[in-house]
């Protein structure tokens, strides 16, 4: 999270410090310069006719398919568990009963029921993967998409062009980066980081500003800052070499400032301007309510939102059943999870098709990998990256249909399987983004969007 007002110094590697500055968690307000975006648009790279958002919601811990969108229920007990399908709003598509509201929606969203990665079976791996297309090697981390985006296209006024809710994922077992960040571009296009849970009773964004609080004195102390980190770098130039960081820090002020002095943007995070039906429909939990500040930001010109499901995979009821502690019984999609996600997914598709928005904010849900076939000895499922189903609406995406399929097990892709690649290159050819642009961040050389051979998933337009 970004902080004009830090009640510490920061420090930074070339070792300068600034008192009551930037407390820099998240740097997500450096936009693209001028110059790089008509080069961008030249290069075709950027297609300028297309406007589009996306929300991304990562379902972290890996919901079973065999439970909820892919049921196989003339498969032996020990394969097709213990909820049953209904059917929904088009005809031929079945899905758990624990979604009954998702049933009367399906016209809005596809199924993609063949996805696949041939990682490690972790859960790291694959949050990297399903948020970048690729796994993080030879030193390289790859930028999430949303960062991508934000590069590439930059704010829209004073909106943050990506912002993660509600908070980043933390420990999953693998000690890895999670791919939300924006890797190898620079710290600049990282996510603007809420960092707090929305549906608290007390919630307030942390260090957003009032209206009362930009006071005179206030916008003075601001200014003698501005004054400070000018001084400060000037004398840097004058006789060192300026670090990246010191840079960015001059850079990020100005917009830094305007975020947290928006009146706009204050507005977006602010959920009190929603009734108390708004919020019983979206439902009044962590998953729910950053659903429903995820529109409010839509709306307001953030471009793309992550939203993290669940922090964490343990000694918390996630999708993540493996059957027995620190993880979570099969009855959590029941009784807790399903009711949870049926109720968030819904209110928003319904919200941004009322309002307009869905043809332009693309929405994708997805787990990092499947549940294993059979239902362990503990009375869940374990980890299983070789199938399991996504889902996808608005942003151009045809509603009422299923991509791929999967075998008689629900084991693997029977036919059109898709890698997560695949992925972000349909959420790229979604947003106007080439998948074949090349980006150069603080390494130096030029690289992919999305790796050589992968291609959208066109079957979906």
């Amino acid at each position: 999270m970004i902080r004009l007002d830090a009640e510490r110094s920061v420090s930074f590697c070339d070792g300068l410090r600034r008192r009551d500055f930037l407390h820099a968690g998240a740097l997500g307000m450096l936009g693209l310069g001028l110059t790089d975006l008509f080069r961008l648009r030249a290069s075709g790279a950027v297609d300028t006719t297309k406007e589009r958002n996306c929300i991304f919601l990562m379902l972290v811990g890996g919901p079973s398919q065999l439970d909820l969108w892919d049921m196989k229920p003339n498969a032996p007990a020990e394969i097709r568990g213990p909820y049953r399908p209904i059917k929904t709003n088009v005809s031929g598509i079945e899905i758990s009963e624990i979604f009954p509201r998702m049933a009367k929606q399906a016209d809005k969203y596809a199924l993609i029921r063949s996805c696949y990665h041939t990682a490690a079976a972790v859960h790291d791996t694959g949050h990297q993967m399903m948020q970048t297309g690729r796994l993080f090697q030879g030193g390289i981390e790859h930028p999430s998409v949303g960062s991508v985006l934000a590069k590439m296209r930059g704010p829209r006024g004073d909106a943050p062009p990506h912002v993660l809710l509600p908070r980043p994922i933390g420990a999953t077992g693998g000690n890895m980066p999670h791919g939300h960040g924006a890797g190898f571009l620079g710290k600049q296009y990282d996510p603007f980081i809420l960092n707090a849970d929305p549906a608290q009773p007390n919630f307030k964004v942390p260090d957003m500003l009032p209206p009362d609080y930009i006071s005179t004195i206030r916008t003075d102390r601001r200014r003698r800052l501005r004054e400070m980190v000018d001084q400060s770098v000037q004398e840097l130039e004058a006789g060192f070499k300026v670090s990246q960081d010191a840079r960015l820090l001059d850079e990020n002020f100005n917009q830094a400032y305007t975020l947290m002095s928006s009146a706009k943007m204050r507005e977006a995070f602010d959920l009190t301007q929603e009734d108390d039906a708004t919020k019983d429909r979206y439902g009044r939990n962590r998953f729910g309510m950053s659903c429903l500040m995820a529109r409010r930001m839509i709306e307001r010109g953030v471009r793309y939102v992550t939203i993290n499901m669940f922090e964490t995979v343990f000694n918390e009821i996630t999708w993540d059943i493996h059957g027995s502690a620190p993880f979570s019984p099969i009855a959590c999609y029941r009784d807790l999870v399903g009711p949870m996600f049926d109720m968030g997914y819904t209110a928003l598709l319904e919200d941004l098709a009322q309002r307009g928005l869905l043809d332009d904010t693309l929405v994708v849900a997805t787990g990092e990998f499947g549940r294993t076939p059979k239902i362990n000895p503990a009375g869940g499922r374990d980890h299983w990256p070789q199938c399991w189903t996504m889902l996808m609406a608005g942003g151009g995406v045809k509603g009422g249909q299923v991509v791929g399929s999967s075998d008689e097990m629900g084991g693997a892709p029977k036919d059109r399987p898709v890698a997560p690649a695949e992925v972000a290159a349909t959420i790229c050819h979604s947003l106007g983004i080439a998948p074949d642009a090349e980006l150069t961040g603080v390494q130096g050389r030029p690289i992919r969007v999305i790796e050589h051979g992968f291609n959208p998933i066109n079957e979906l337009f």
